[in-house]
C-alpha cells in the first residue's frame, strides 16, 4: 500500500469513528453531538444565556435556538426570561435532560481531547502542523467548522451550521 492510500485509510478510519460514535450516541441516548454538547454546556454552566452557549460550543445563535427548540420539545430543556433583563432568555435542563445526560456517553472529541492533552508537546504541535496540512491538500482551509466531532447524517436533523 503506498503511502497517500495509508493516509487516506486513516482519514477514512476518522470519519467511520465520527460516523459509529454519532450513531451509538443517537442510539443510546437519542441525541445528536450538537445536542449532547449543547446540554452538557448548560449542565456546567448553570443558568446560562443562547448567546453564551453559541460563544462556548462555536456555534451560531441561530443554530443553538433552532437545537434548544428540538429539545424543549421533547422535554430536555426549558427556557426563562430573565427578570433583570427581559431581552436575556435563559436556558435549563429539565429532570428528565439531566437524567439522560447522565447516561449519555462522552461525546467523542471528549475522549480525544484527554488523549491529545497527555502527549507531548512537540507531538501535539506535529500533529496540528500534518493535520492543517491535510485540510490544505483537500482545500479546506476557507470551510468553517467548530470542534464538535459530528457527521453529516446529522446536519439536517439540528439545522446544524458551523459558526460563521
Amino acid at each position: 500500500m503506498s503511502s497517500y492510500e495509508k493516509v487516506l485509510v486513516a482519514l477514512r478510519r476518522v470519519i467511520r469513528a465520527t460516523d459509529l460514535h454519532s450513531k451509538r450516541l443517537s442510539k443510546h441516548a437519542g441525541l445528536t453531538g450538537p445536542q449532547l454538547l449543547i446540554m452538557r454546556t448548560i449542565r456546567d454552566l448553570g443558568e446560562v444565556t443562547i448567546g453564551t452557549i453559541a460563544d462556548h460550543v462555536s456555534l451560531s445563535q441561530a443554530t443553538v435556538t433552532t437545537i434548544l427548540d428540538r429539545l424543549e420539545h421533547r422535554g430536555l430543556v426549558y427556557r426563562v426570561r430573565s427578570t433583570r433583563d427581559k431581552r436575556k432568555v435563559h436556558a435549563h435542563l429539565t429532570e428528565q435532560g439531566e437524567e439522560l445526560l447522565a447516561q449519555a456517553p462522552n461525546p467523542l472529541q471528549e475522549d480525544f481531547v484527554q488523549k491529545f492533552q497527555s502527549l507531548d508537546e512537540w507531538e501535539q504541535t506535529m500533529i496540528l502542523a500534518s493535520l492543517q496540512r491535510v485540510a490544505n491538500m483537500m482545500n479546506a482551509d476557507d470551510i468553517d467548522a467548530s470542534p464538535v466531532l459530528t457527521v453529516g447524517s446529522m446536519l439536517k436533523d439540528d439545522g446544524w451550521k458551523e459558526k460563521a
